[in-house]
């Protein structure tokens, strides 16, 4: 008997510090130096100061800068817990909408964030992402929104357009996915060209 459970004792022992402890240290490793930026989260900074991951989208609420897409991920209601209550950019509770073409609160989101829109309205605008955590939004929604940003901070619109333009991410090798725009960098941009004092 025991000449069979040291051997499988011995094997479950190599295999666990093998792809328990190994394997994840390795990879740890090599994603240090080969992806360094990535690795640890993709963190952008201000004057030293974390202000967020280009990874994550944020809510700004200040008209000079530019939104990012609706999101629609939750948190416990702090008065209730057996409830939930709308937290933008929950990155420990990612989610998308559920809400199907006939959902009330979908008809009032999209009916006040197209109020005064002045001809198409790009279809990113007005709905969330499977995660809720987009941090882009395509070049049209971000042209879209250009004026209005110029006009918050007294900026001539096509230098502000411009910026939008240096700010578009083509497909990745060319052919994967879509053009976008990384609202947290494109908003860090603005700050720089357009020193302002204004907060998220």
């Amino acid at each position: 008997m025991l000449n069979l459970v040291r051997p499988a004792f011995v094997l479950l022992v190599l295999l666990s510090a093998l792809t328990g402890l190994a394997y994840p240290l390795a990879i740890t490793g090599i994603a240090q130096v080969a992806l360094n930026g990535a690795a640890n989260g993709s963190l952008l900074t201000r004057n030293g100061v974390l202000v967020g991951s280009s990874l994550i989208g944020q809510t700004f609420a200040s008209a000079k800068y530019f939104q990012g897409r609706p999101s629609a991920t939750q948190a416990p209601d702090p008065k209730d817990a057996s409830k939930t209550v709308d937290a933008p950019y929950n990155a420990s509770n990612s989610t998308g909408s559920n809400l199907g073409p006939t959902s009330q609160k979908l008809m009032d989101r999209v009916k006040a964030a197209t109020q005064g829109a002045k001809g198409p309205v790009p279809a990113d605008s007005v709905t969330t992402s499977a995660s809720g955590l987009d941090p882009h939004i395509s070049p049209e929604n971000a042209f879209a929104q250009a004026e209005a940003v110029a006009a918050a901070r007294g900026a001539p619109a096509d230098r502000i357009r411009a910026l939008v333009e240096s700010h578009v991410e083509g497909r990745a090798l060319g052919l994967i996915g879509e053009p976008r725009v990384n609202v947290l960098e494109l908003n860090l941009a603005l700050d720089g060209e357009f020193a302002t004092s204004a907060t998220k």
